[in-house]
C-alpha cells in the first residue's frame, strides 16, 4: 500500500473527523488543568510553597477533591495521547469512513463521559469502567489495524 497523500488533508472525511475529536480532547485535557487549579483554590490545597496565598497555610496534598481531579486527568494522559498517534496513523491505512468516524467518536464521547463521571459528578461504577474500556477497545482495534496495515 502506497502513501496517499489525500488522507491528510481537509478533503479526507476521516482526518476532517480526527481533527475534530482530537481538538476537543485536547481542549478537555486544558480543561482539567483548569479544574484542578480550581479545586486547589477552592480546598486552599497547594503542592508548592510559593503558591501559597498567606503564611498560614501550609503546602498539603491529600485534598480528595484535588486528588480525583489529578487522577481522571493522569488517566486522560496514558489513554488520550496514545489515541492521538494511533488515530493519525489509522487514519493512514485508508480505513472505511463509516467504521473510522464512529471509531472516533466513540473514544471522544467515552473519555468526555469518564472525565465527567470521575471528575465532576463522581457516579457510581460501573460508569467510569464502561467509559474507560470503550475508549480502551476503541483504540486497540485501531492498532492493531495499524499493525496489520504495516505487515511487518
Amino acid at each position: 500500500m502506497s502513501l496517499h497523500h489525500e488522507l491528510i488533508s481537509l478533503d479526507n472525511e476521516v482526518f476532517r473527523c480526527y481533527m475534530g475529536w482530537t481538538a476537543l480532547l485536547v481542549l478537555k485535557m486544558f480543561a482539567m488543568s483548569i479544574l484542578t487549579g480550581l479545586w486547589r483554590f477552592i480546598s486552599l490545597t497547594f503542592a508548592n510553597p510559593e503558591d501559597l496565598m498567606s503564611p498560614k497555610l501550609k503546602v498539603k496534598f491529600d485534598d480528595p477533591n484535588v486528588e480525583r481531579v489529578r487522577r481522571a486527568h493522569r488517566n486522560d494522559l496514558e489513554n488520550i495521547l496514545p489515541f492521538f498517534i494511533i488515530g493519525l496513523l489509522y487514519t493512514l491505512t485508508n480505513p472505511s469512513a463509516f467504521l473510522a468516524i464512529n471509531l472516533f467518536r466513540a473514544v471522544g464521547i467515552a473519555r468526555i463521559t469518564h472525565t465527567l463521571v470521575y471528575a465532576v459528578v463522581v457516579v457510581p461504577q460501573p460508569a467510569r469502567a464502561l467509559s474507560f474500556f470503550v475508549a480502551l477497545l476503541a483504540t486497540a482495534y485501531m492498532a492493531l489495524q495499524v499493525v496489520l496495515a504495516a505487515a511487518f
